[in-house]
Order: structure tokens, then C-alpha cells, then sequence
């Protein structure tokens, strides 16, 4: 994505050859900073605190973080060292998981002096890999959006609904959800995007806002509340949305929030697709509801907000009373029957067991 006169991804290799460069999404959309991360414990830090954040990803920063170990300690206890802290870091996103164990079966075998230039070189080839499933997810969901403009008169807006941010900023470039979006936009379709604020987080308000605002995409932002009102209204034409995990079975595990989007669309007849790399699918995982861990996040989330105040600081504030607690579950599942189809890089599957082998054949 264009960042003023520049192109950036989510991250890269600094000029050291060594570092790794991130965009540090704590601070968008007032403040766009770049942090420079030497260290396996950075890594860690920056996936926890969500300095980075979005499933695709968080697996290519840890990726990195396995290129960082091995360069300062190649020893295979070492690998499974940095295998175990950046695991623990975020539990629900499967992509975190798979990245980690590719690196670890890529360079279990080769010599240990051997194995930095080599994880350097995959973690980069992974990262590249992103963009490509992305790029694919943009041109597969376009069909979709094509579809939906079709049906209506010549010139007429198709109005999409997303929730959290499944975009650039959660991937390495292009994004899931949004990738459809930009290529819609790129052909010269009209849409406009609702953008939930997801809260607790903001992730809507901060983050998918300010990639709609700098692609040139027309966008509204709603409160989370508001989406089953407009569908409700025929004011949405499809809602579409990332995931941290999606079982063999065809379950999504989002952003907490998605379950109820997705009930509102089912009531009101929206097509509800969800847009997904293939190392998203975890194959391993049947029941989504009772099988995959939900992140508990700290209840400071809930009842602190940062923002920007009339005098230009980031500041953050408390708005409940300090005596009230709070939970904070990060993500929910939405049951496969709810969904209208699973957008990945080779096509539109049916979000079932069936769909998804006849999708990928080879895992069945």
C-alpha cells in the first residue's frame, strides 16, 4: 500500500541485513512510525502488544523472529527455544503457528552453520508468499463484488461491510477482506465500505479506516452495533471479513464481534464471505467452538481508550468506573452454516469439510 509518494509492506528486512523493520500499528491512524526490531524478545514483544497484528502477519514476524534466534545461537535447542516463546505469544491465530513450524522443518535438517543465511532467506520467501495469496483472495473475491454490480443499474454503488481490520496492515500487503476491495476499486467498480470500529480495540476505526482513507476507497465508519440495522435497511450488499482460524470444517474464528455480523446476515439474506489464506486452515481442528483456545486479553483494553485529544496528544483515557470489571475475549466463532463461502487464493469453497478438500485435494 501507498503510504504518501511510497510503497510500503508490513515488513521487511533493515539495510543492517539483519533487523527487521515493522510499521508499529499502535499509533494509527495519528502517527505512522517505523520500528527497527534486533531481537527474538522484540519480536515477542511486538506480536503481544500488537504492535504488529492480523494473522498473516503475525506469522511472517515470527518467521523473523526464528531468523534472529538462529543468528545469534543455531543450535537446535535454540530453534526450539524461540519456537516455544513466540508461540505463546498469540494463541488463537493459526498462521502464527504453521509459520513457526516451517521454519523449524526447514532448518531442522541443514548444517547449523548453514541455517541463519537460510531462515533469512525462507522467512523473506514466506513474506513473498503472503503477497501472493493475497494478491490471488483479491482477484477471486473481485468476481464476487463484479457479480453483486451486474445486478444492479450502471454506475450504482455495492456497499460492503467488514469488521476488524483483514487489511493491508494484517498481512504483509494487499490484505484478505480488503484485497477484493482495492482490485474492485483499482477496475473502476463503485464501492463503498461500512467500517465496523471494532471494538475494544479500534482496529475498524484506526486502522481499516485509515487504508480505505489512503487507497481512495469511499468508507463510513458505524459503530459495531449498527451493521444488523443497516442490513436490516438493504443498505449492505455483502459483508466480508478476514480469520484468525478456520477449522477442516469450514468454522471461522474472527475478531469477537464477526458471530453476531454474521447472524444479522443470515436473518437479512447478506452473503457473508470470508476471505483466507490457505495456512489459515487449520486441519487439525473440526469443531471451532470447543476446540479452538480463545485469547483472553487484559480488561485494561475495555475500559481504557487511547485517542487524540483537541491539543494533538495520543492520550489514553478510562471511560467506565474503575471499580467495574471487565472480559475481554479477543475473538468468537461464527458456525460454518453461516457462512456463504471461504475466499482463498484458488477459488470460492463451500465452508464445509467437503468444500474446503475439493479445494485442496491434497490435504484430504
Amino acid at each position: 500500500m501507498n503510504v504518501g509518494e511510497r510503497h510500503y509492506r508490513t515488513i521487511w528486512l533493515s539495510d543492517d541485513g539483519r533487523s527487521v523493520d515493522i510499521i508499529d500499528q499502535r499509533w494509527l491512524p495519528h502517527d505512522f512510525r517505523i520500528e527497527t526490531i534486533g531481537t527474538v524478545s522484540g519480536i515477542a514483544t511486538a506480536i503481544r502488544d500488537m504492535w504488529v497484528r492480523g494473522a498473516p502477519l503475525i506469522g511472517v514476524t515470527a518467521a523473523y523472529g526464528v531468523a534472529l534466534q538462529m543468528a545469534d545461537d543455531p543450535s537446535d535447542e535454540a530453534l526450539d527455544a524461540v519456537w516455544e516463546t513466540l508461540h505463546e505469544t498469540r494463541p488463537t491465530a493459526i498462521n502464527l503457528r504453521w509459520a513457526l513450524d516451517e521454519m523449524r522443518r526447514f532448518l531442522k535438517p541443514l548444517p547449523k552453520e548453514q541455517r541463519a543465511e537460510a531462515a533469512y532467506r525462507r522467512a523473506g520467501e514466506i513474506a513473498d508468499e503472503d503477497v501472493g495469496l493475497n494478491r490471488a483472495i483479491g482477484e477471486n473475491g473481485l468476481a464476487v463484488i463484479k457479480a453483486i454490480a451486474a445486478r444492479k443499474q450502471p454506475g450504482e454503488t455495492v456497499n460492503i461491510l467488514t469488521h476488524c481490520n483483514a487489511g493491508w496492515l494484517a498481512t504483509v500487503d494487499y490484505g484478505t477482506a480488503t484485497a477484493p476491495i482495492y482490485l474492485a476499486t483499482e477496475a473502476g467498480i463503485p464501492v463503498h465500505v461500512y467500517v465496523d470500529e471494532t471494538r475494544p480495540r479500534n482496529q475498524g476505526a484506526q486502522l481499516t479506516a485509515w487504508e480505505m482513507a489512503g487507497h481512495g476507497v469511499p468508507h463510513t465508519l458505524i459503530v459495531d452495533n449498527a451493521g444488523g440495522h443497516l442490513m436490516q435497511r438493504g443498505a449492505i450488499d455483502m459483508v466480508i471479513v478476514g480469520t484468525d482460524r478456520t477449522t477442516a470444517d469450514g468454522d471461522v474464528c474472527n475478531k469477537i464481534g464477526t458471530y453476531l455480523k454474521a447472524l444479522a446476515a443470515a436473518d437479512n439474506n447478506v452473503p457473508f464471505y470470508v476471505a483466507l489464506p490457505s495456512p489459515t486452515i487449520d486441519w487439525t481442528v473440526h469443531d471451532g467452538l470447543n476446540e479452538i483456545p480463545i485469547e483472553q486479553r487484559s480488561a485494561d483494553e475495555v475500559s481504557l481508550v487511547w485517542g487524540k485529544t483537541a491539543g494533538g496528544e495520543i492520550a489514553q483515557v478510562r471511560i467506565s468506573p474503575e471499580a467495574t470489571p471487565a472480559a475481554n475475549p479477543a475473538f468468537d466463532v461464527t458456525p460454518a452454516r453461516l457462512v456463504t463461502g471461504l475466499i482463498t487464493e484458488r477459488g470460492i469453497a463451500k465452508a464445509s469439510r467437503e468444500g474446503l478438500k475439493a479445494m485442496f485435494p491434497e490435504r484430504a
